[in-house]
């Protein structure tokens, strides 16, 4: 006969298992405080995607761990880290929400936290401080992205995998050739984020025309550093005109958002609660069109052959796959021209940097 799952006992298994689901199992009949934990769902879970935060503890990953609880399109949420998942997971799982959290800790519960994942969020990595360029953090986060997507590579590889780790100029093609080291690599499915710079684009375009920053849409191309980040302010929507002096305030705000944020936190942190909603923003995109939902674009730093530099940052037409379709830059006027050069040199020097640490 088989044990009722709704039976007592059986429901303090579960939520043993919620609370500590990497408890050793325990002998039977040793009470209520040493049930053998079961698998750690909450009963009544919607059905829905698995997707998992790599760095969820972190500055970016906090935020974004919450934010994703609360996506409808969820059935299990995945965070993991080196330190501190613990205490974020039991803090997140609080809510009254759908989706289940499970929480990882260290190098040897990353395969855990990767295995049966549809789409893996990667923010992992030390923040930018005062003083300090993308460049300085190169070093220090092109390891880690290697070591996370070795992990995708081997437990997920049919993952979408979106990629936040700075420099996203650098560790998107660090990835790319992880993934090809592993004979997974689809580039549809490898996505830099650089939903941050479409959302400063559309907050300070917003404050220049007096509207409200949810009605106007500024595409945003190149890569996600400095010159890299070009707002094609001709092609805003709704169609608008600005002076040159508005041209040159709004492109320089834009390239130069991340470190407004990090100046005015004062050495005490970079765009954390920003990037973590643009992150949220973007996964949620990739979410409704892994579920089926026609026509969603968004700009994304991918493989491209827009130009002749291997990756871009171009608008995509986001589908079940990935990134279905690279969409054209369309026309640009002079300045914007002028601009997508100055772009393109020092984003072939940061390509070309990410892939020359993989030949190491």
């Amino acid at each position: 006969m088989q044990p009722d799952a709704n039976a007592p006992s059986h429901r303090l298994a579960r939520v043993a298992a919620h609370l500590n689901p990497q408890r050793p199992q325990m002998e039977e009949g040793a009470g209520a405080s040493a049930l053998r934990p079961a698998v750690c769902r909450a009963k009544g879970g919607a059905p829905g995607f698995k997707a998992a935060i790599l760095g969820a503890a972190g500055g970016i990953g906090q935020p974004l761990s919450l934010l994703m609880k609360m996506n409808p399109l969820l059935s299990v949420l995945h965070l993991y880290d080196v330190v501190n998942t613990p205490g974020v997971t039991a803090d997140i799982s609080h809510m009254d929400t759908s989706t289940v959290v499970r929480g990882f800790l260290g190098a040897q519960q990353l395969d855990a936290a990767l295995t049966g994942m549809d789409l893996v969020i990667i923010p992992a990595g030390l923040p930018r401080k005062p003083g300090m360029t993308r460049d300085d953090l190169f070093n220090k986060n092109a390891g880690i992205v290697r070591t996370l997507c070795e992990g995708v590579a081997r437990c997920c590889p049919y993952a979408i995998v979106n990629l936040i780790s700075n420099p996203v100029n650098s560790t998107v093609p660090i990835a790319a050739e992880v993934f090809k080291k592993a004979g997974t690599y689809d580039p549809k499915r490898l996505l830099g984020v650089t939903t941050l710079d479409v959302a400063r684009a559309n907050t300070f375009v917003a404050e220049v025309l007096g509207v409200d920053p949810r009605d106007v849409n500024v595409p945003v191309v190149g890569g996600h550093a400095g010159v890299t980040i070009l707002p094609l302010l001709s092609q805003i929507t709704p169609p608008s005109s600005f002076t040159q002096d508005e041209i040159k305030y709004l492109t320089d705000r834009i390239q130069n958002g991340g470190t407004e944020v990090v100046e005015a936190k004062a050495g005490s942190g970079s765009a954390t609660l920003s990037m973590a909603f643009a992150a949220a923003k973007f996964a949620d995109a990739c979410l409704r069109a892994m579920r089926g939902e026609a026509g969603i674009v968004e700009c994304s730093y991918v493989a491209s052959e827009v130009t002749e530099l291997p990756f871009f940052a171009t608008k995509v037409r986001l589908g079940r796959g990935g990134a279905e379709e690279i969409l054209p830059l369309g026309p640009l006027n002079d300045f914007e021209r002028a601009g997508l050069e100055a772009a393109k040199k020092e984003l072939r020097e940061s390509i070309q940097k990410g892939i020359a640490f993989m030949s190491k």
